[in-house]
């Protein structure tokens, strides 16, 4: 039986940047809920153990895919072995990216490509890709995650906070040509979360409790919290819900006169 709130059974669904982190957590999330995933991400080793953790937690199919999404072809590879395996895809997960550190000023045009194609450019191979079988069967729901980066923008990321406005944008852009076609498109905009990397800048020291005191919430969110918005944007709890963004990112930094 599905565990917690979410029911999934019998459902296929594709999350890209799945071997570690938000994409991790987020798979195992949809196998517990009753889906069979297809995983994808850049190294084959770490993909597949992310798959049998899976499968022996969950006891759902999980089909891993080395694929590098900023490549159309290896994104049409991955989503034709996701249907020569499964025969459908019910629910894109765009979670592939990574931060691109870069001022403008010290902006060089091979940053700036490198963050548009992790950012932006990876989302919409597979929106694209997938979106041809959602169309035959107007039906599908695509969640794109992108960051608050995104929204506020970051100074010193500049690829970034530009790849991942594009991914909100897509996400709107869709859900408008798509919501008469039966497939809604939405976007889930985490802030900090501590994912293994950004828990291990924790434990070093580097991100210290000053750091998270410009959240209300004080803290740093879980890759489960994020999951769990994603979870709910692909159910259909959110049925009515389309071309939207939802920041899960401790609540916005507000900044006045008075206290």
């Amino acid at each position: 039986m599905p565990q917690g709130p979410w029911n999934f059974e019998g459902k296929i669904v594709l999350v890209t940047g799945a071997s570690l982190g938000i994409g991790a957590v987020t798979a195992q999330m949809f196998a517990e809920a009753g889906a069979d995933v297809v995983i994808a991400a850049r190294g084959a080793d770490k993909l597949e153990e992310r798959a049998e953790a899976v499968r022996s937690s969950t006891g759902r199919r999980c089909l891993a895919v080395a694929a590098d999404v900023t490549d159309p072809a290896q994104v049409r590879t991955l989503v034709d072995r996701a249907l020569e395996t499964f025969g459908r895809i019910d629910i894109l997960i765009n979670n592939a990216g990574n931060s691109v550190r870069s001022s403008l000023r010290k902006l060089t045009p091979e940053l700036w490509r490198h963050g548009r194609a992790l950012n932006m450019d990876s989302a919409a191979y597979c929106t694209m890709a997938v979106g041809e079988h959602f169309l035959e069967r107007k039906s599908g729901v695509i969640v794109n995650i992108s960051s608050v980066a995104g929204i506020n923008g970051t100074m010193g990321e500049v690829p970034y906070s530009a790849g991942k406005a594009g991914v909100q944008m897509l996400t709107r852009v869709a859900a408008a040509e798509w919501g008469p076609h039966g497939i809604r498109v939405n976007c889930v905009a985490p802030g900090m979360t501590t994912t293994e990397k950004v828990q291990g800048k924790i434990d070093a020291g580097i991100y210290t409790e000053q750091a998270f005191a410009r959240f209300p919430l004080r803290r740093p969110g879980t890759s489960e919290e994020v999951a769990h918005a994603i979870l709910f944007l692909a159910s259909d709890y959110a049925s009515y819900i389309t071309g939207q963004t939802l920041a899960v990112d401790g609540g916005p930094p507000i900044a006045g006169f008075t206290d």
